[in-house]
């Protein structure tokens, strides 16, 4: 099939460009630098040089319908459905496809364009099930609304429908390929963006079918994108089939927390549960695309909650108590300590509210005590500069650089849509990637300096090969991950890569402002942490065991029963009975993200906010409104009442933090290399191999994803497809 470009002429646009009503000279489009003038139905538009008519037509506000084309990816031209008649060309032409030329009139709603269409929706109608009442697309379809809108009340095709075997990709996509229109979106989205060939076309004319080829799972972390963009039914998600239909749910704008990046989010809810996650437009961050983990982990919200307080009895059971009886026991326990004899860690998914409020908390009591479970060196400038902790190119900025250097990560799967981001600029604006650390897949090519921290060392010092590409880049970029940070050496790879980033940034051919230093967190409620003043990791605790421990949505294990003392009163307060609260003492359940107004602030220091989509389950409320009544209750009464009073007293403590879609400038990159100087740790010999490998480690990253069956089943489909032996088929 012939693939007709966006940007350039081909031959059917040289021959319509002698039919110009303007003139009847051939002007190739790359001698024009002006602006070029057309007419849509008469209405003069003026667009750059290489606009397709399309994209003209949208500009002058008249929709044109399609099916294969997508903005997002390549121009295929092979529904055909976007057929306009262009004056006094003999037949309609592809409005995809098809660049303008000088002086056209384009006719979007004349009788042959509205014959062309006709015709087209009835060949694509001719072989289409009239699956309309089971299918999941309904409501939501665009063969539904464009046959409505521009088919025929009848059809001339007497013969038989075709019928096309379903494919098994997957437990996450559903594929019911009768209704296939053979649009290739999928096929390109697999291609172009999550970088897998793992879909594409078999067979010719009424023979042709989308698949695998040979039968095998989807293999990317952002499959379940193809079922967005599928025009029609035969793409659809698994876990959701015959659920729900789009008019009973009711839509809630929020954000992602499975990760650092902050992806912006609908979630679609009815009777008081989450029926489906979808993304949400924001070309600052995930564009339109999210991750499979944060589309269909959602089963994981309403599995092993903590729907009521419960408090460990004599006999050593946990025993349901009501809230009155918990928070009078733990207030109790909190007036009997002093200063630092009581601690807390904050988990991953916390939300700047609670996390000012328990910090709150711990201060009225005269303690400091404040961790994260996400360590991060505080040798040298530590957390005290900003721009120490942050990805300071910002996650849409990679489409700028011309360089990048992954040092220690994985972000395939540590941050998905940074990494589509990445593979965007390599396929289309010629980023070079090179990267220090384990060699994975990450879907586009780099080159792979090593894995051994003596690279480093050899980077910052200007002895190796690299710095000589290094120097000559205009915008280059280092990124290092965060848990390669968490090694023992971790003060001395920071230093080491505050180095490589300041040589780089002082180089002749960098301009003025350009920021090289990022850091690539991997959970949501770090930034926001380390911005209220709370200590990266738990050694601290380890060292001096407090005798009551506060674990705030601590569930990634980083201490267990066996590193405190058996006297240590252990208070779990979380949405999800996972790590954390079989070893409390004292549990108070809290609400997850879909369940509360919270604020987080993604890896690049953009603060965002959650809203309520359900009601909490139970008899479980919001975070920072238990730790206020536990204040109360304890002596220390905090002084807000309200959502809108806490955010003031976020205001006071880090303004960025209520500054939403807002991201503050962070600098200071001499002065945060200078201190990195003064770090006398040595690097040790052991590889930079980051903690997330596989996609497997990437479906099960926090309680919410390890409740899910859904990534349940991943995990059991990506080990399975792993360990198949291919036998051949036996036709």
């Amino acid at each position: 099939m012939l693939r007709l470009p966006v940007i350039g002429r081909t031959l059917a646009g040289a021959a319509i460009g002698n039919l110009s009503p303007s003139n009847n000279i051939r002007t190739p489009v790359r001698a024009v630098s002006n602006m070029v003038e057309v007419f849509v139905d008469g209405k003069s538009v003026e667009v750059e040089p290489g606009t397709t008519v399309l994209q003209a037509c949208e500009k002058a506000g008249i929709q044109i319908p399609r099916f294969c084309y997508h903005e997002r990816l390549s121009v295929a031209g092979n529904c055909r459905m976007c057929l306009v008649e262009i004056e006094k060309a003999p037949k309609p032409v592809a409005a995809c496809a098809m660049p303008v030329m000088k002086g056209w009139n384009i006719l979007t709603n004349s009788e042959k364009t509205r014959k062309a269409r006709e015709g087209v929706m009835e060949f694509l109608l001719a072989n289409h099930p009239l699956d309309c009442p089971i299918c999941d697309q309904g409501g939501e379809c665009d063969l539904q609304d464009q046959s409505m809108q521009f088919g025929s009340d009848r059809s001339r095709f007497s013969e038989q429908k075709r019928a096309v075997e379903d494919k098994n990709i997957g437990p996450l996509i559903k594929t019911i390929m009768t209704r296939c229109i053979q649009c290739t979106r999928c096929v390109r989205f697999a291609s172009e963006i999550a970088g897998v060939e793992d879909l594409g076309t078999t067979g010719r004319g009424n023979d042709l079918q989308i698949g695998t080829y040979v039968e095998k799972m989807f293999m990317s972390e952002l499959s379940g994108n193809v079922i967005d963009i599928c025009p029609v039914g035969a793409l659809t998600s698994k876990p959701y089939a015959f659920t729900a239909r789009p008019w009973e749910t009711r839509k809630t704008e929020s954000i992602d927390v499975l990760d650092a990046v902050g992806s912006n989010i609908v979630v679609s809810t009815r009777g008081g549960e989450v029926m489906r996650v979808l993304p949400r437009l924001n070309e600052d961050i995930n564009e339109e695309w999210i991750s499979d983990k944060t589309r269909f982990a959602y089963d994981g919200l309403k599995r092993q909650r903590l729907t009521q307080p419960m408090l460990r009895n004599d006999c050593g059971q946990l025993t349901p108590v009501t809230w009155e009886d918990a928070l009078s026991c733990v207030a109790g326990v909190l007036q009997s300590v002093k200063g630092n004899e009581v601690a807390a860690i904050a988990g991953g998914m916390t939300d700047a509210e609670t996390l000012v409020s328990l910090k709150d908390l711990l201060n009225s009591l005269n303690s400091e005590n404040l961790c994260t479970e996400e360590l991060f060196p505080m040798a040298g400038a530590g957390t005290d500069l900003r721009s120490n902790y942050l990805l300071n190119s910002r996650i849409a900025g990679i489409e700028e650089c011309d360089l990048l250097l992954l040092i220690g990560t994985n972000p395939r799967y540590e941050a998905p849509l940074f990494n589509a981001r990445i593979r965007k600029s390599w396929l289309h604006n010629e980023l070079h990637v090179a990267m220090v650390g384990h060699k994975v897949d990450l879907s586009y090519t780099y080159d792979h300096l090593g894995e051994e921290t003596s690279i480093l060392k050899e980077l910052a010092n200007g002895t190796h090969p690299f710095c000589q590409v290094l120097s000559a880049a205009k915008h280059p970029v280092v990124v290092v991950g965060s848990s390669t940070l968490q090694r023992e050496d971790g003060a001395a790879i920071l230093s080491a890569v505050s180095t490589i980033a300041q040589n780089a940034r002082t180089s002749s051919g960098v301009e003025e402002g350009w920021k090289v230093l990022n850091i690539l967190h991997r959970v949501a409620s770090q930034v926001a942490a380390l911005d209220l003043g709370y200590k990266p990791g738990v050694d601290s605790i380890r060292k001096n065991p407090p005798k009551v421990l506060f674990l705030l949505g601590a569930d990634a294990g980083c201490i267990t029963r066996s590193d405190l003392p058996k006297d240590t009163f252990i208070i779990y307060q979380g949405h999800h009975g996972d790590v954390g609260a079989p070893m409390a003492d004292a549990i108070l359940p809290g609400a997850a993200y879909t369940e509360k107004n919270g604020t987080y602030v993604n890896t690049e220091g953009r603060s965002q906010h959650t809203r309520v989509a359900v009601t909490a389950p139970g008899m479980a409320r919001e975070d920072w409104k238990i730790i206020r009544a536990l204040s109360e209750l304890a002596g220390v009464t905090l002084s807000y009442d309200s959502l809108e009073d806490i955010r003031s007293r976020l205001a006071e403590v880090s303004p960025n933090l209520v500054r939403y879609n807002d991201v503050e400038e962070a600098n200071y990159f001499k002065q945060a290399n200078e201190l990195a100087k003064g770090v006398k740790q040595e690097l040790i010999t052991i590889p930079l191999v980051p903690q997330q490998l596989t996609v497997k480690d990437f479906y099960m990253t926090d309680s919410i994803s390890r409740a899910s069956q859904t990534m349940a089943k991943c995990i059991k489909a990506v080990t399975e497809g792993a360990n198949a032996v291919e036998e051949p088929s036996i036709c």
